[in-house]
C-alpha cells in the first residue's frame, strides 16, 4: 500500500491511481485522497461515486459501462497519457476494483489510496475483533459460498451486491439448520444515512434492505442440527448419489493422500457423486477442483451436491476420460476413483500432472490392482490396502460386515 507517486512507473508509461471512497463521500476523505482526485484529468467510477466529488474538481468524469470488466482492460487505450483516478468503495484491495487493476496491469502500475473498508467499519460497530471474523464475498457469486463457514459460534461478515442479499443469507442458513442465527444488516456504513436491520435467519423480516449493505451473522445451530466439518470424511448421507460414491472412511484416507493445500487444483476423474472434489474445495476457499464424469445424470447431480455443500464453483466436465481431460488447466493433484484399466488413462494423467503433483488411484478389482502394481513398480509411491467393516445386527447380536477392500496407490510426480 502506497501513496501516489513513489513507485517506479512501468515501462509502457501507463499508471492509474485508485482512491477508496466511503459512504460519507468527500468529507470522509484524507488530504492525500483529496489531492489525488483534484489532480486527476480523468475520473472513472460508478455514477454514484462520481456524484460524491465536488463540482469544482475539473477532471472529466466517465462512468463505468455494464459490464465493467472490458472497460478496465481498455483504460490505457481510452485515456492515453492522462492522469487517471479510479474511484472505489472503501478499501479498493478488499474484494474491490484495485485487485482487478493490479491483476491486469501489475502492482507497479497501480497506486492505491485506501479508505476504511466496510469490514473494518462493521467490526467497529459490532464490537467484533477483525481477526476473529470470517469475511465471505458473494458479490456476483452464489450465496451458498457461506455454507462451509456456517458452524456454531462463528462470526461472519457477508459482502453482498444488492438489497436482497441479507434475505438470501437468512433463507440459506434457515434451510441448512441454522435458523436461530442472529443477523444484522449494516447499510451505508460511515455515511449520514447509516442504519441497521436485525432479526434471526428463520424470522428475517426484511426482504429488501439497501444497495450498500453488509450482513453480519452470529451462527447458531437449531436443535438437532449436526454441523458439517471442513475436514475430509463427511457422512455419506450428505451426498445425493446412485451408489457411485467413495465411502466416508475411504474418502478420508484418499484425501489425506491427495494432501489438499490452499490454491491448488484437483482433477476428480470418474467423479460419481463428486465427493472427492467437493471435500477438497471445502478445505480452503481458494482450493479448486474439476469433476470429470461421463454419465450426464451423475454430472448434474454433482453440481447439485456442490451447491448444497457450499462449493458452487466446482467445475463439472461431462465427458469420457482421457479425452475429456485434454485442454483442462494443469492439475496439482489427480484422483482416479475408477477406470484404472481404461486404456491410456493413467498415461495421460501422469503426463498432464504438474511436477511435484500428487496422483492417487483407488482400485477394487484384481484387474485394476494389477495395473496399480505395474505403475507402482515403474514410478514408485506407496500401495495401501484398506479394509473397512461396519457393525450390523446379526440376529439378536451385532457382527461385522466388511466392505470390499480398496487398494490405494499414491505417488508424487
Amino acid at each position: 500500500m502506497t501513496t501516489p507517486g513513489p513507485r517506479p512507473r512501468p515501462a509502457d508509461g501507463f499508471s492509474v491511481t485508485v482512491v477508496g471512497v466511503g459512504a460519507d463521500g468527500w468529507d470522509g476523505l484524507s488530504p492525500i485522497a483529496r489531492r489525488a482526485i483534484s489532480a486527476a484529468e480523468v475520473l472513472r467510477g460508478s455514477a454514484r461515486q462520481l456524484a460524491l466529488v465536488p463540482a469544482d474538481v475539473v477532471a472529466e468524469r466517465v462512468p463505468w459501462p455494464s459490464p465493467m470488466a472490458p472497460a478496465l482492460a481498455q483504460l490505457p487505450e481510452a485515456h492515453p497519457g492522462q492522469r487517471v483516478v479510479v474511484l472505489a468503495s472503501g478499501d479498493p484491495m478488499l474484494s474491490g476494483v484495485g485487485t482487478s487493476l493490479v491483476r491486469l496491469f501489475g502492482a507497479d502500475a497501480v497506486d492505491v489510496v485506501p479508505h476504511p473498508s466496510s469490514v473494518t467499519l462493521a467490526c467497529a460497530r459490532l464490537g467484533w475483533a477483525v481477526e476473529g471474523t470470517t469475511v465471505v464475498s458473494v458479490v456476483g457469486r452464489p450465496v451458498s459460498l457461506v455454507l462451509p463457514h456456517a458452524t456454531p459460534g462463528r462470526r461472519l461478515l457477508v459482502l453482498g451486491s444488492d438489497t436482497g442479499t441479507p434475505a438470501e443469507v437468512a433463507a440459506l442458513l434457515a434451510g441448512a439448520g441454522y435458523g436461530a442465527s442472529r443477523l444484522i444488516a449494516l447499510a451505508q456504513l460511515g455515511g449520514p444515512t447509516e442504519r441497521r436491520f436485525a432479526g434471526t435467519a428463520a424470522g428475517w423480516p426484511h426482504p429488501e434492505t439497501d444497495p450498500l449493505v453488509l450482513t453480519a451473522v452470529e451462527v447458531v445451530a437449531d436443535p438437532g442440527t449436526v454441523p458439517l466439518p471442513t475436514v475430509p470424511g463427511l457422512p455419506d448421507d450428505a451426498y445425493s448419489s446412485d451408489g457411485q460414491l467413495t465411502k466416508r472412511d475411504v474418502r478420508a484416507v484418499t484425501l489425506s493422500r491427495l494432501a489438499p493445500l490452499p490454491g491448488r487444483l484437483l482433477w476428480d476423474v470418474g467423479a460419481g457423486a463428486g465427493s472427492i472434489g467437493i471435500e477438497w474445495m471445502r478445505v480452503h476457499p481458494s482450493c479448486r477442483a474439476v469433476a470429470v464424469e461421463s454419465d450426464p445424470v451423475r454430472a448434474k447431480r454433482i453440481g447439485r451436491n456442490a451447491h448444497r455443500l457450499g462449493v458452487p464453483d466446482l467445475q463439472v466436465v461431462e465427458g469420457e476420460a482421457p479425452g475429456a481431460l485434454l485442454g483442462l488447466p494443469q492439475p496439482d493433484a489427480v484422483f482416479v476413483g475408477g477406470g484404472a484399466t481404461t486404456p491410456l488413462l493413467l498415461d495421460t494423467v501422469w503426463e498432464l500432472l504438474a511436477p511435484g503433483g500428487r496422483l492417487v488411484v483407488n482400485a477394487v478389482t484384481v484387474e485394476s490392482e494389477a495395473v496399480l502394481a505395474e505403475w507402482h513398480g515403474r514410478c514408485g509411491g506407496s500401495l495401501t490396502r484398506l479394509s473397512v467393516a461396519q457393525a450390523q445386527p446379526v440376529g439378536g447380536f451385532t457382527g461385522w460386515k466388511p466392505a470390499m477392500p480398496v487398494t490405494i496407490w499414491s505417488v508424487t510426480r
